[in-house]
């Protein structure tokens, strides 16, 4: 764990950076309460609207996050994949799934669409066969395709009456990282509009979408400025022919114009690369005075808003380092596998876990036979090597639900969850069988080994201590009887 001091530090230093922080942009608000309304013209045209085009874009990003970490876990989740591998079958259960995320994470649409029968799935059931050609289909053979792990882009929803929605594609991969299916989310766009509502409120300023043409994708429920609605062209306005005879299609940057009635609007153009939209600001110029005070309380929130994320950031910073530090003090430096202090934490939730449920759990104590043999003769570079060989060994001999832990030195503890003592015995005796037929090798050198294994059951006043004692003493019987051997509480002896 960290220490207090270096805690302290860290503390320290975010608390100094966020009073420079916090001081620099008091300071340049006060300087542009001050400024003349040239220079608050120049403020709105280069400061204010980009600043508040970013803060709407981080948040657009901010409220796309969520559901694409829906769609990531969705991709990675193991029953998807293996329902996929399996063959497809009972359909109902991977309906059930997604209707399940939908109805969990509150997404307006889940689905699947397996590369192996081209059959797309969705909450209701099968929706249809994806097609080559098919201008609907189109999406699926884009993310086939392409290599990033995901894209975002808003499509018409066959499935909810052709609404627009805004998808979440996910590429989904099998254990050799192939190419299965696409999975993932959909937000409708509606809910999108909401969230144009709100900035609007927020930051008092007309805010809309366009695409690279020039056509409205989305406003607020209201309509954009000058009453441009979702669909039309923004050359249908008016009030922004000036600016189109100088801008004919959205061009990033900031722009002056005037509306029909003489006032001077100010307007942010921003790309958003993950849709291919183009976020549009609008500004509507009011009298000096009231535009300074605007000005001075707009640049405060604005401040505030970014001290607060400089402060997040910098806190999720020091906290993933924490983080990163107690997970390298929680593995084995030499095989990669939880050390004892790990172990203890994971040991006792499951034993804790197991006593609740009534479920069986089986603790096998591992011992190389002869380690220091082989140490004293080949090297403890060799003994390293053979060690970091055999956890290897282990790790494929065991479930994913199942603890393993290295002990210390030569010794590996397994902690079986959900097996009964037939089950654990076969395990121990997998384990044993592969050490045996198995030439570890070091330097090209073979290497031959064996182990002996050690069973405890849990009981039911059992603590960690006393079912590790017990294996231990199993363990030692297996020593004594011989090595190369599995003994537990229940079966005695088993010899290879």
């Amino acid at each position: 764990m960290p220490s207090r001091s270096a805690l302290f530090s860290q503390r320290s230093l975010i608390l100094a950076l966020l009073i420079l922080l916090a001081c620099g942009f008091l300071a340049t608000s006060l300087l542009g309460y001050f400024a003349s309304r040239s220079a608050i013209r120049d403020g709105i045209i280069n400061t204010e609207l980009p600043l508040t085009s970013d803060t709407v874009y981080s948040e657009i990003q901010k409220d796309l996050i969520r559901p694409v970490l829906i769609s990531s876990m969705m991709a990675q989740d193991t029953f998807l994949r293996d329902w996929m591998l399996a063959g497809e079958q009972d359909t109902q259960r991977v309906t059930r799934y997604l209707n399940e995320v939908m109805d969990q994470q509150g997404t307006y649409t889940a689905f699947f669409v397996s590369e192996h029968s081209h059959t797309y799935y969705q909450a209701k059931g099968v929706l249809k066969q994806v097609k080559p050609g098919t201008w609907r289909d189109a999406w699926y053979y884009r993310v086939r395709d392409m290599q990033a792990p995901y894209e975002i882009n808003v499509d018409l929803d066959m499935a909810n009456q052709d609404k627009l929605t805004v998808f979440i594609n996910y590429r989904v991969l099998d254990y050799q990282q192939r190419f299965i299916g696409a999975t993932g989310v959909g937000l409708s766009v509606e809910s999108v509009v909401k969230l144009i509502d709100d900035y609007q409120r927020r930051y008092q300023r007309s805010v809309f979408f366009t695409d690279a043409n020039g056509k409205v994708l989305l406003t607020g429920a209201e309509g954009g400025p000058h009453g441009l609605r979702a669909g039309q062209q923004l050359a249908e306005s008016r009030e922004l022919e000036e600016l189109l005879a100088r801008m004919p299609t959205p061009g990033a940057g900031s722009h002056e114009y005037q509306d029909s009635e003489g006032h001077s609007h100010f307007l942010n153009v921003r790309q958003i690369p993950e849709l291919d939209w183009y976020l549009l600001v609008d500004k509507r110029e009011t009298g000096a005075l009231d535009r300074v005070r605007q000005s001075l309380y707009l640049n405060l929130a604005i401040c505030a808003m970014i001290t607060l994320v400089v402060l997040s950031l910098l806190h999720a910073m020091v906290k993933r380092h924490q983080e990163s530090i107690e997970s390298l003090a929680t593995l084995d430096s030499l095989t990669g596998l939880p050390n004892r202090r790990s172990f203890d934490l994971l040991a006792g939730q499951a034993l804790q876990a197991a006593q609740r449920d009534r479920a069986p759990l089986v603790a096998l104590l591992i011992d190389l036979d002869h380690f220091k043999v082989l140490n004293d003769t080949h090297g403890h570079l060799a003994g390293d090597e053979v060690l970091r060989q055999f956890a290897t060994v282990l790790q494929g001999s065991l479930r994913q639900s199942d603890i393993l832990c290295r002990w210390g030195g030569e010794e590996f503890i397994v902690l079986l969850r959900e097996a009964d003592d037939r089950g654990a015995f076969d395990v121990a005796e997998k384990i044993r069988r592969r050490t045996e037929q198995l030439t570890f090798s070091y330097n090209d050198q073979p290497l031959r080994l064996t182990t002996s294994i050690g069973l405890s059951n849990l009981q039911r006043d059992d603590t960690l201590h006393t079912l590790l004692t017990r294996a231990d003493h199993a363990l030692y019987r297996a020593k004594q009887g011989g090595r190369n051997r599995v003994c537990s509480e229940m079966h005695g002896s088993e010899h290879a």
